[in-house]
Order: C-alpha cells, then sequence, then structure tokens
C-alpha cells in the first residue's frame, strides 16, 4: 500500500452495519457460504455471493473523525497486497486480528482517520470491511467512501488489500476465489465492467500488489466477467501521472506482527 491522507470534505456520519452482513440475492440464487474453515464453496455455475464482515464484527475502533461519503459512485477497482507474510493461519480469528492491525497501524503511525482501504481478503479467504461506512455505500450501489489507499484515485477507487506478499507466489486458490467474489459484487452493485479492475502500481510508483499477484489480473478480469455473465470488454490502463515518488508506505511485516501477537493467536480449531 502506498497512499497519503487526505483532508476532509463533506463529511457522512461514522458507522458501520450492526450485524454480520451477506451481500446475498444481488448475482442470482444460490449464494454461496464459507465453513468453518474460512474457504469459499462456489457453486458449480461459478456465481457466488461474498459475505462480508463488518467494522463492528471484528471490533475495530471509531475512526478519529467522521469519514467522507461521497456523491459519487466508484469508477474501478484496485488490488493490493499488504506485503506481510504469507502465513498457514487461515482462521477467522487470524483475519481480524489482520484487520484490527491494519486499522492501528493506519491510524497510529500514519495518522489516518481509519483504515486505508475498503476492504481486505485474508488468506483464509475471509473478507473483513476496512473504512468504515464501505460495506453500507456498496451495499447501497450509489456512493462510495473516501479512502486512502491509493494517491490520486481515493475518490474513484475501491481498493482492496489482499493479506500476503505475492513477488514470487500467488495467493492461495481460496483467497483467489474470495477476490474474485468481492469484485464481481462491488461490479454488480456500482455496474462497473470487469476491465476496470487494476493494480495499485498502474497509478503509483510501487510494486505492489506483486508480481504473481499482478500477473493475475487479466484473469481475474475474465474471471469476474465471468461471473457476472457478461463479455469483458477491452482493459484501458489509467496511468494519471500522479506518480508518489515519497517513500513506500507498505504496512510493515514487524509492525503487524506485533499487532497479531497483542490480540493473540488462535487456539486448535478456531
Amino acid at each position: 500500500m502506498c497512499a497519503r491522507p487526505l483532508a476532509p470534505q463533506t463529511a457522512g456520519a461514522p458507522g458501520g452495519l450492526a450485524r454480520r452482513t451477506l451481500l446475498a440475492g444481488a448475482l442470482g440464487v444460490g449464494a454461496a457460504l464459507w465453513p468453518a474453515t474460512g474457504a469459499l464453496a462456489l457453486p458449480a455455475s461459478g456465481r457466488a455471493t461474498v459475505e462480508v464482515l463488518s467494522c463492528e464484527e471484528w471490533g475495530a475502533r471509531p475512526p478519529s473523525e467522521s469519514v467522507v461519503v461521497l456523491s459519487t459512485a466508484p469508477e474501478r477497482i484496485i488490488v493490493h497486497h499488504t506485503a506481510t507474510a504469507n502465513v498457514e493461519d487461515y482462521s477467522k480469528q487470524r483475519a481480524f486480528a489482520l484487520a484490527r492491525a491494519i486499522q492501528n497501524y493506519h491510524m497510529d503511525t500514519q495518522g489516518w482517520i481509519d483504515t486505508g482501504q475498503h476492504f481486505t481478503v485474508s488468506r483464509g479467504a475471509y473478507v473483513t470491511e476496512g473504512r468504515h461506512r464501505s460495506l453500507a455505500e456498496l451495499t447501497g450501489g450509489a456512493r462510495q467512501v473516501r479512502a486512502a489507499h491509493c494517491v490520486g484515485q481515493n475518490n474513484v477507487a475501491v481498493g482492496i488489500e489482499n493479506e500476503g506478499t505475492y513477488t514470487s507466489v500467488e495467493p492461495p486458490a481460496r483467497q483467489y476465489e474470495a477476490l474474485v467474489a468481492l469484485c464481481a459484487q462491488i461490479c454488480h452493485q456500482y455496474g462497473l465492467p470487469a476491465s476496470e479492475i487494476h493494480g495499485h502500481r498502474d497509478f503509483n510508483q510501487t510494486s505492489c500488489p506483486g508480481d504473481r499477484l499482478y500477473a493475475l489480473l487479466p484473469r481475474l478480469r475474465q474471471d469476474v466477467a465471468a461471473r457476472l455473465g457478461v463479455e469483458l470488454g477491452q482493459h484501458v490502463d489509467h496511468d494519471t501521472g500522479d506518480r508518489w515518488t515519497g517513500p513506500a508506505e507498505y504496512l510493515p511485516s514487524d509492525v503487524l506482527e506485533r499487532e497479531l501477537a497483542r490480540w493473540g493467536r488462535p487456539g486448535p480449531g478456531r
């Protein structure tokens, strides 16, 4: 991740959904649910909705000030990786600890008002809400929350962080499938074409989301289009010229590990 904080404009009230929210029905009948292992069970048709675990569920802190809800829908999706260890802990507790660690780092070290990205996909395929109100606005399908995940794109793009470092290895299959389902849901809700899925490096001077995950983006666009049952349009590169040349602001692995240790490790079967 590489981003800078933004000054607030018209603010919306902070908040989230009061319970676990399943974005069901929008992509057809037969939503796929996650079993206890965290794997995403896809129906034979390949169409599925995705369960997004709200800020309240994973124990988020309140934002330091009201998040900004923009009056416009996003224009694209930007894919990131957290540049952290490729752990084999696929538990929900790990996903929750990751979400809390990212929020603490972004607020306490970066000085941002809340988590920078809109959503996070853990290696265990759990999807958590990032910045408050992201899930509510996605469900509404008309507006988005201003974020802090990609310089020059925070008003127009949904940011998705994927746990891990994907420079030399690909994401686990379950994580990739969750990413496909989440991107399909976002595209459906906002009327975005699958061709508008990009990597962080398309807009900022960064290696994010890693060479291997970036190389998967053409396949990701194809898989999302197939999930939506539409033809994939031509992908257009968006070089804004706004190349951030400051220090890389990835989530440092040591900071994350300290936060994870603070929140504790999962026990057997959790």
